[in-house]
């Protein structure tokens, strides 16, 4: 986890919760007690989201980070108004340039998911998410690059 959050753009009571997580690493489940209590009184904070699923990966808990990307993903498409499956989407179902916006972090949770696919071991699904990526991100504005460089190395 990061360090202290100092943010204007997140509601002050998700700002403490967010501090007293990253205060807690060496407590993986007292953070992800605080972070749960976040998302629930903030469940439209999508960074909360971002800080659940990186603290689930960071510990090896995969089934948890998927699950928590899931989580993500709905929340972002429904507050950008596009479907929750990514299957569905195209370069044309919303502004995917604005990296302000909710799709935007939508992009950056299928990254984080095509890279816990590939911690899985589940390499066609991994790169059934990074071609959807390269279609709707082509200016791969979250690095997806990355994961699949990762992803080739994985492969051979």
């Amino acid at each position: 986890m990061h360090g202290i959050v100092h943010s204007e753009d997140l509601p002050q009571r998700v700002v403490g919760y967010l501090n007293a997580a990253a205060s807690a690493k060496n407590d993986w489940r007292e953070a992800e007690s605080l972070l749960l209590r976040a998302q629930a009184i903030e469940p439209e904070c999508l960074y909360v989201y971002y800080t659940l699923y990186k603290l689930y990966f960071s510990h090896n808990h995969l089934s948890d980070a998927d699950r928590a990307i899931y989580l993500a993903l709905d929340k972002a498409s429904k507050q950008a108004g596009i479907s929750s499956d990514w299957g569905m989407l195209n370069a044309q179902s919303c502004d995917w340039q604005d990296i302000q916006s909710p799709q935007h972090f939508y992009l950056f949770s299928l990254k984080a998911l095509a890279f816990v696919r590939l911690r899985q071991q589940r390499i066609s699904e991994a790169n059934e998410i990074l071609s959807k990526l390269r279609e709707i991100d082509p200016h791969d504005s979250v690095g997806a690059s990355v994961i699949e460089a990762y992803a080739l190395g994985a492969i051979a």
